[in-house]
């Protein structure tokens, strides 16, 4: 990899480099390419696709409103509701 590509994926990654530093990742991005091309080489037929390697820790549940806030509990504590909903000040001002 050349010197002006890894200067661009710095700048990209918003990272100052010094020239040993540069010189380094320079080494490090290039092996890293060549891991990526070995992996073309690699025999993946019928193996399946998937999305998540690791199964869910958390169970899921539905998403379904079950106890909505009354206006005597969580909104009444608001200090301002409008329609049903806790109006906030701009964090703009």
């Amino acid at each position: 990899m050349d010197e002006k590509t890894v200067r661009h994926i710095a700048r990209l990654a918003r990272l100052g480099l010094t020239a040993e530093e540069l010189e380094r990742f320079r080494g490090q991005l290039g092996e890293i390419l060549e891991y990526v091309r070995s992996l073309e080489g690699v025999d993946i037929e019928g193996v399946p696709p998937f999305s998540d390697v690791s199964p869910p820790r958390v169970p899921r549940r539905s998403d379904a409103v079950t106890n909505p806030p009354s206006t005597t509990g969580e909104l009444g504590q608001a200090p301002r509701v409008v329609d049903g909903q806790i109006e906030a000040p701009s964090p703009l001002g």
